[in-house]
């Protein structure tokens, strides 16, 4: 049984490791330009206004929903020294802004915070054990009760 991706078996094509819109001709990547019009339409529609999904279903492309998000993060329609430019900087970013304007608006992106130091207590003081018991064990857990950090957890000595 051959294996497709989604976007491959939504889109009607055959396995490839290529993004929708290009094709290969003689060991290069080369624009399938019928292809390509649908990908630079997906784009328009979504900049338009459209949400993703109906974006990509007005022009043909049934995809789930991250395949069409990927398609529209894919760096390699600006074009690199293996893909041509499909999709020009100007209209590639415009639709990231809007992706992320979208995206926070719904609550679907988290600020990270920054980087937290984490203590470990590394001095401790304990008083003199008494002898409470003659259960080794229960001795143990005793003394083990009394140990105390010299530094407490919220970072204060």
């Amino acid at each position: 049984m051959e294996m497709r991706t989604v976007l491959e078996r939504k889109a009607g094509g055959t396995m490839r490791h290529i993004p929708y819109g290009y094709r290969i001709e003689n060991g290069r990547a080369v624009i399938d330009e019928e292809q390509a019009a649908t990908v630079r339409d997906f784009f328009q529609n979504y900049i338009s206004g459209m949400a993703l999904m109906p974006a990509a279903e007005k022009v043909g492309l049934k995809l789930y929903h991250g395949s069409a998000g990927r398609m529209l993060r894919n760096k390699k329609y600006l074009g690199d020294d293996y893909y041509p430019a499909i999709i020009d900087k100007e209209t590639f970013d415009k639709a990231e802004e809007i992706r992320m304007d979208r995206a926070k608006a719904l609550g679907r992106i988290w600020e990270l915070e920054g980087k937290k130091d984490i203590l470990f207590p590394t001095n401790f003081t304990m008083p003199a054990v008494k002898k409470v018991s003659d259960d080794p064990f229960e001795q143990a857990a005793y003394a083990y009760s009394l140990i105390e950090s010299e530094v407490d957890m919220d970072g204060t000595e």
